[in-house]
This record gives C-alpha cells, structure tokens and sequence, in this order.
C-alpha cells in the first residue's frame, strides 16, 4: 500500500495513494486537480546516516566508518514531490544524493534488529541536497528546501536488494543496490534507537550510493528506487 499527504485548499490529508488520487477515510482527491501531493510524513527529526556505501568512500575518499556515521536534518529542510529545491545564493557548490529513507510508525527506544519492522510503517525517497562548500555538516545539509521527501510511503517493501537510479536532465548519474550498503538498515534503525526515543514520522535515511553530483539552476532530479516510486523535483536560482 502507499500512503501520501496531499496539500488541498482546506488543509493537508493523509490517505491511500492508487492511480493518481489519495483516498482519505472521507474524500477521495486526484493529485494535480484537487490537491498536489506534499511530503508524505511530518518527523520530529531526520536522522540521515552517512559514508554507506563503498563506491561512495572511494570517491570521496572517505575512511570507513566502524559504526553508522549520521547526522540530522531539520523539518524545515522538507520539500514535496514536483516542488522547488531553492539554489542557495550563499553556495557554488551543491549536490544531490539519492537515498532509501525508512519512516517511523510507533514511539520507540532501543529496538532490537529483528523487531525494526513491528515500528517501520514503510519506505519513502530522500534527497539529501547538499552545499558542499560550507564549512560543516549543519551549514551544507540543514538549509530550507534541502530535504525533499516522497513520494509516498510504500508500506509492502523490505530494504533489501532494491535497485536504485538517479537521473539529472533524463541523464543517468547514479545506479545501485541497496544490498551494497555497509550498514543494513535494520541495523541502522536499532543503531539510531539506542541514542534517541524515535517518534511517530521520523525519518531515517541510509545513505546516498556513489557519484552524488552538483546541480545548477534548471536541473530537473529524478531518483527512482525499484518498488517505491520516483522522487522528482526542479531546482531553481536563488531568490
């Protein structure tokens, strides 16, 4: 099953997605006439973990971490399906990274790895959008319109062996398997319980594969993971 959020003119709703319309417990609304989808959950937090993939250490030229690597965005990085990434003016340097991302579905600490998908209620699409010429992790990854989230959340999917791509102006620049992680998302998901009481549409991101490149002004982004969706939004220049 997916599940999305709409934004409509009397507020945002959640329901089933099928075919182009989101059908809530009262209403049904056809995405792009009715109502256009947003980002598909609304976390306390987005716990994104970092130098997971080998091809990725490599060509960052990155040690390999001993114990998952990650760090936080905020919610007001969010941005839905089809909207804008905002270039920032303050930055030269920005680059996409396509990423499975796992949302929470119940109040938990300190979950073992086998009991990870009792809380998971499914997996969406990051976008960990990155100005990589900041001097820290919070200045580059935390900027408004620097996390887009979607396109829904696919409730009947296991993390494992998911091919992925992603592609800039229709061309190819990323393509894998979510088997080639270092860190398994189950364990990933344990790993971040243990440091933090995760709550109900918290959002855990694993990692983005390797070739994560620089976008411009105009760039249209689509990140596909097999069984999901396609996450796809412009980028447009600075105000």
């Amino acid at each position: 099953m997916r599940i999305a959020r709409v934004r409509t003119a009397d507020g945002i709703h959640t329901g089933r997605y099928e075919d182009g319309v989101v059908t809530t417990e009262n209403t049904a609304y056809t995405v792009g006439e009715d109502a256009d989808l947003t980002y598909p959950c609304s976390p306390s937090a987005l716990y994104c973990v970092g130098r997971n993939y080998a091809q990725t250490l490599s060509q960052m030229a990155y040690d390999r971490p001993d114990e998952p690597d990650f760090f936080i965005k905020p919610p007001a990085s969010l941005v839905g399906p089809d909207e804008h990434i905002r270039y920032p003016r303050w930055s030269d340097e920005v680059t996409y990274a396509g990423e499975l991302a796992a949302v929470i579905d119940e109040t938990c600490h300190e979950v073992d790895p086998e009991s990870v998908p009792a809380v998971v209620r499914g997996y969406t699409i990051l976008n960990d959008v990155d100005a990589l010429d900041q001097p820290s992790r919070t200045a580059r990854k935390a900027f408004d319109t620097s996390g887009p989230l979607g396109p829904w959340i696919e409730t009947d999917i296991e993390p494992s062996g998911i091919e992925m791509s992603t592609l800039i102006n229709g061309e190819e620049r990323q393509s894998a398997n979510t088997d080639q992680m270092l860190f398994d998302p189950l364990d990933i998901i344990s790993f971040l319980s243990q440091r933090f009481v995760l709550q109900p549409g918290d959002v855990i991101a694993f990692g983005s594969p390797a070739n994560p490149g620089t976008i411009a002004p105009h760039d249209t982004i689509e990140i596909t993971y097999e069984g999901i969706g396609t996450l796809r939004n412009t980028v447009v220049p600075p105000r």
